[in-house]
């Protein structure tokens, strides 16, 4: 099994981090594992995005052309990498930053309200982990506890009494996922 996996939004999104804590759960689980950032020179409000790549087997090359799965956070990301999704993939996106929703019909789609839900929760920072834990329900690539180990990896350690929380989110976005 290989999973090739783009997920794009703006700075500030906690898009990287999505990706980090997704490479360090395939490597607690055994996986061979790529992680592969681009972002421009803004902190906040920049693109940004990063490819991971987690595989039963070696993997010959970070660089990719099309995707089996795009998280999709923003429309300049949408614009840019509906078309690189594989015919039979997947898309996930949050229609927060969406003006033109995705259209095509030979893919997946699925809608997930992160925003909505992170600010309901009163909890803005887990945005991301709401995105997550909707990617684990449609792809169970990597298991929860395995999330949770790449969380207490990624998080420094002031800010490990942020992971229940985080889990509660993961646990959210797997609820309120919905195919398109």
């Amino acid at each position: 099994m290989t999973e090739e996996i783009i997920i794009a939004g703006f700075g500030g999104q906690g898009v990287l981090s999505m990706g980090k804590i997704l490479a360090y759960s395939g490597l607690m689980q055994g996986k061979e594992v790529s992680w592969m950032p681009a972002y421009g020179p803004e902190q906040r409000g920049g693109t940004a995005n990063v490819t991971v790549i987690l595989s039963d087997e070696k993997i010959s090359s970070p660089i990719l052309n099309q995707y089996d799965t795009a998280i999709i956070l923003n429309q300049q990301s949408l614009d840019k990498f509906e078309k690189a999704v594989k015919p039979g993939g997947t898309l996930i996106y949050d229609p927060y930053g969406i003006t033109s929703e995705p259209t095509r019909t030979d893919i997946n789609i699925y809608k997930i309200n992160a925003m909505d839900t992170s600010i309901e929760m009163n909890a803005p920072k887990s945005f991301n982990m709401i995105i997550l834990g909707g990617l684990l329900k449609i792809r169970p690539i990597v298991e929860l506890e395995n999330v949770l180990k790449g969380l207490k990896k990624t998080l420094p350690e002031r800010h490990h009494h942020l992971i229940p929380m985080n889990e509660e989110a993961l646990k959210k976005g797997m609820e309120i996922i919905r195919g398109k």
